[in-house]
């Protein structure tokens, strides 16, 4: 789809590659982040639980990806509640004014957790969630807002489940000796390949929920084929490539 692109948590460690990547594809691209975005000039500042500079982000724009959350679990109260699930409330109520045309939602595979124990592999769009604990609830939650917005308002609704791409050195100690960690990793560029392949995708989508990794070393967890035929997208790196955290 054509039009102003807007990155909700633009200044993430995934947020900076989707806008880098999006720039390098020459498409025009706006962050929103509690801080600035790094190499980006338009960039309003803001809060998802601020549903007034939410409105001010989505001024405009055509394509939502929406990134910003608390990237795992944390108290729900203070954290998750406010910046997941308010957050989610406020950005889909404000694109929906915007009349954005589609919204690309960053989902984890933290909600089929249980099912990479009790198979079958690989794990499809079918399967039912069974999510870890409260932050892979709160992004059960997302898909189904999303679902719900797709066919309540016919917007075009691409529910990411994203793999493991490492935040801290700690996490990449973690991955060196978690085989199943390895096989669901996603390297930042290949999250950026991702979004931007699902901003550009040709419609009509009107809802789907669509596993993003980079390639298995060991083993298939998640279908990654509807990524391919949906999308075209298709990863290039492996672990551990790209995983250095500055």
């Amino acid at each position: 789809m054509s039009g102003l692109v807007l990155v909700t948590g633009s200044s993430g460690r995934i947020g900076r590659a989707v806008v880098a990547e999006l720039q390098a594809r020459r498409l025009p691209v706006r962050g929103f982040d509690r801080t600035p975005t790094p190499d980006l000039a338009d960039c309003v500042v803001g809060d998802v639980a601020d549903a007034a500079a939410v409105d001010r982000a989505l001024t405009d724009v055509t394509t939502l990806i929406h990134l910003a959350a608390t990237p795992d679990d944390a108290d729900f109260v203070t954290e998750l509640l406010p910046n997941n699930i308010l957050g989610v409330y406020h950005v889909l109520e404000a694109a929906r004014r915007a009349r954005v045309k589609r919204m690309i939602l960053a989902s984890s595979g933290q909600v089929v957790w249980y099912q990479r124990f009790r198979g079958p592999l690989p794990i499809t769009a079918a399967d039912l969630p069974t999510p870890r604990y409260w932050y892979a609830a709160g992004k059960a939650f997302l898909e189904a807002a999303g679902r719900a917005f797709a066919e309540k308002f016919g917007i075009s609704v691409i529910a990411a489940r994203l793999g493991w791409c490492p935040r801290t050195a700690e996490h990449i100690q973690e991955l060196k000796v978690e085989e199943w960690g390895q096989d669901v990793y996603l390297s930042p560029a290949d999250a950026g390949r991702f979004f931007a392949c699902a901003v550009q995708a040709p419609g009509p989508i009107p809802f789907a929920i669509i596993y993003a990794t980079s390639k298995p070393v060991h083993q298939v967890y998640y279908d990654l084929e509807p990524a391919a035929t949906l999308l075209d997208y298709r990863p290039l790196d492996r672990w551990p490539d790209g995983c250095e955290v500055s």
